[in-house]
């Protein structure tokens, strides 16, 4: 498929998230993986987990499988220490699959609807925006706990 301005753009939104992200993600070690802001948190390593997680199950409202077992979403923080490799490739398997998203929707196809459980109908561009923003917002919950965090 023929490479246009409009996918070139949303190739560079994904390498953006990424490299932002990258400088909390990169700082998450064996050490810091269970820190918490405040004992009312979820820790490092579960928020990391979440990310890479949720990633992946976005790709089943785009009508992409996934085998990637939910284990974060909609629960809570019980101190299980989760393993940091197969959080960072969950994470690099989500972002590979956001590029080949845009490798195969056609320019038109992002304003096709999706139906979600949480924003109601929405566009496929507002829907793969949300996963760059919940990527972020979470990054910034894991700066701010490398910082300051228990």
């Amino acid at each position: 498929m023929a490479h246009s301005m409009q996918k070139d753009i949303l190739m560079d939104f994904v390498l953006q998230n990424q490299v932002t992200n990258s400088y909390s993600l990169d700082r998450v070690t064996p050490e810091n993986q269970s820190l918490r802001l405040n004992n009312k948190t979820a820790s490092i390593g579960f928020i990391y987990r979440h990310i890479g997680e949720t990633m992946n199950m976005f790709g089943l409202f785009f009508e992409i499988h996934s085998d990637v077992q939910n284990t974060t979403i909609g629960q809570t923080d019980m101190g299980k220490e989760y393993d940091l490799e197969t959080s960072r490739s969950l994470l690099e398997k989500g972002y590979e699959m956001l590029k080949k998203l845009i490798e195969d929707t056609p320019d038109t196809g992002w304003l096709d609807q999706i139906e979600t459980p949480f924003f109601g109908t929405v566009s496929k561009a507002r829907l793969f925006s949300h996963i760059l923003f919940h990527n972020s917002h979470h990054c910034g919950q894991i700066s701010l706990t490398l910082k300051r965090g228990k």
